[in-house]
């Protein structure tokens, strides 16, 4: 059974919903929305990331024989419940935000219009591939922002939460500007860039560091990268620098130096200096080592000779905003909005648009959510992307959706790019969409029987 691609991998209470709305003929269309409530403190923005596996699972929803066995075999579903799952396919339409799109909170970036059991049960696969590439990419967005004109490399395969979460967060990193990734399966996955320098490992396993950087490099005559700290930083970078001058001979470049612990500012300008000195202006210093924005901005307001970066844990795992206040909401059923008024978890009903609007030099100033049918100044951000279960158009390549992240930030507002918390970006709440809200409010207080 592959666990990844079933519908089995959802909350039970995802199952249990539908055998009940199943059983009471509750299938009429429904209009759920992803939204992020509130953004993490130390977030000025967020980055959509993950439409393109979303639509990979709607397209792909069936279950198989083995998860057909189970819901027959596992004692909480009536007869017949399987044989109902085994015809079901997704149907519905779906509008959403092209990947790499700024927004803010309240703002949908994926709205699924379905028969309800259907929208009901893609719930919790849909959050977990929405929230977790866009909180990645949120954080890797920081990190370019950070080190403007430097190559960053994702490095956190190893220290990931699951194999699929590493895989995904070298993709969403990739869209938020990212130079490629050490995970090798990235490559056949999304066609990003993989990159790969060597491990103190290989350098103990010799009995010189000098000779273990010759190996290296006749191994990997097309650019190899020389780890410098496993003993001492400047006496590696001296005999990277021999090895490469020896290597040249042999028509073997040897393209960077890799530093991964210490002072990293102290320690590249010495190696600079020792590679300069020896006529290495061209081999490229590279560093790594528990990085994360800050430290980037650090080091780049301390002009450390450094030309690219391996940032890994903390942005693989968004350490400082591990997980998003995110939420898949029902906003209509049956042609009815609705409305969710739980305390502190109200929601804004019925389906929604929002519209961007931009200075004249291209800077967005202000966002308006509001009714999909009560048009309002500037640009739609929601477009259909899925129509009866199908996409409507190929999906976009991953270096475009990159291209299109990059517009995104470099158009932002310059307090919004910066790592300190700044003032909330304006995001207005229509009169049609707050009229609406007080209505069902009103609405809530009369008897059913009793309602218009």
């Amino acid at each position: 059974m592959n666990l990844l691609a079933s519908p089995l991998l959802t909350d039970l209470y995802e199952l249990t919903m539908v055998h009940a709305y199943a059983g009471q003929g509750l299938t009429g269309t429904a209009v759920f929305e992803f939204f992020v409530r509130r953004l993490p403190p130390s977030r000025n923005f967020l980055l959509a990331a993950g439409l393109e596996q979303a639509l990979d699972f709607l397209e792909g929803l069936r279950f198989s024989p083995e998860d057909l066995s189970w819901i027959a075999g596992c004692g909480r579903f009536r007869p017949g419940f399987a044989d109902y799952l085994e015809r079901l396919r997704f149907t519905g339409d779906v509008h959403a935000m092209p990947e790499g799109t700024v927004f803010f909170a309240d703002e949908p970036i994926l709205r699924v219009t379905a028969p309800l059991p259907e929208a009901q049960l893609v719930e919790t696969r849909l959050i977990n591939l929405l929230q977790f590439q866009t909180m990645i990419a949120s954080k890797a967005a920081r990190c370019v922002l950070a080190a403007p004109g430097k190559s960053l490399v994702d490095f956190g395969l190893r220290r990931a939460h699951g194999a699929e979460a590493g895989l995904l967060a070298a993709r969403a990193s990739y869209l938020a500007g990212f130079s490629g990734t050490s995970a090798a399966a990235a490559s056949p996955a999304f066609g990003i860039p993989v990159f790969g320098t060597m491990a103190h490992s290989f350098v103990q396993a010799f009995e010189d560091e000098g000779a273990a950087f010759l190996a290296y490099a006749r191994a990997n005559p097309d650019g190899a990268t020389l780890l410098l700290d496993t003993y001492d930083v400047e006496a590696g970078a001296a005999k990277a620098a021999a090895a490469a001058r020896r290597l040249a001979g042999e028509n073997i470049r040897v393209r960077g130096v890799r530093l991964d612990s210490g002072n990293l500012a102290l320690h590249s300008r010495r190696v600079r200096g020792l590679l300069d000195a020896a006529g290495l202006r061209d081999v490229a210093i590279f560093a790594s080592g528990d990085l994360d924005e800050h430290a980037l901005r650090r080091l780049t307001a301390q002009g450390a000779p450094i030309d690219g970066y391996g940032v890994g844990t903390r942005m693989t795992t968004s350490g400082d905003a591990p997980n998003l206040d995110c939420a898949y909401k029902l906003q209509e059923y049956g042609g009815r909005p609705r409305r969710k008024r739980s305390e502190g978890k109200t929601t804004w009903p019925g389906r929604k648009q929002v519209y961007r609007r931009r200075d004249g030099s291209g800077r967005p100033v202000l966002d308006v959510l509001s009714l999909e049918g009560d048009v309002q100044e500037g640009a739609p951000l929601l477009a259909p992307v899925m129509r009866e279960g199908r996409r409507l158009a190929p999906s976009p390549e991953l270096r475009d959706a990159r291209e299109f992240a990059g517009e995104q930030l470099r158009a932002l507002p310059e307090d919004l790019r910066g790592l300190a918390k700044a003032e909330p970006y304006r995001v207005e709440i229509s009169p049609a969409v707050q009229e609406l809200a007080r209505r069902l409010d009103r609405e809530a207080l009369v008897p059913v029987g009793e309602r218009t």
